[in-house]
């Protein structure tokens, strides 16, 4: 399953110099695939697009920037909703 996840800090928990914003997630998850993954560096956000298929993998990607972000995390997906009937 693919979810979109908004990743944001506060200007004081800034990761700038610190490992970066990739410091704030586990890239290296084995369970967790990075699909895409974009930055808005004035904002202190992250965006990323991730596939998994357990919400327990994606909690532990998370689990790194777990003191210092807060995430906003949709289910999405490229197939349309099938029409009715």
């Amino acid at each position: 399953m693919l979810f979109h996840i908004t990743q944001s800090h506060a200007p004081a928990d800034c990761p700038y110099g610190a490992g970066g914003s990739r410091s704030l997630f586990d890239g290296d998850h084995p369970n967790v695939t990075i699909r895409g993954y974009w930055l808005a560096f004035p904002q202190h956000t992250t965006y990323l697009v991730v596939e998994t298929d357990d919400i327990a993998h994606l909690q532990a990607f998370l689990r790194p920037g777990a003191a210092v972000t807060t995430c906003q995390i949709t289910p999405v997906s490229d197939r349309p909703v099938a029409a009715p009937g």
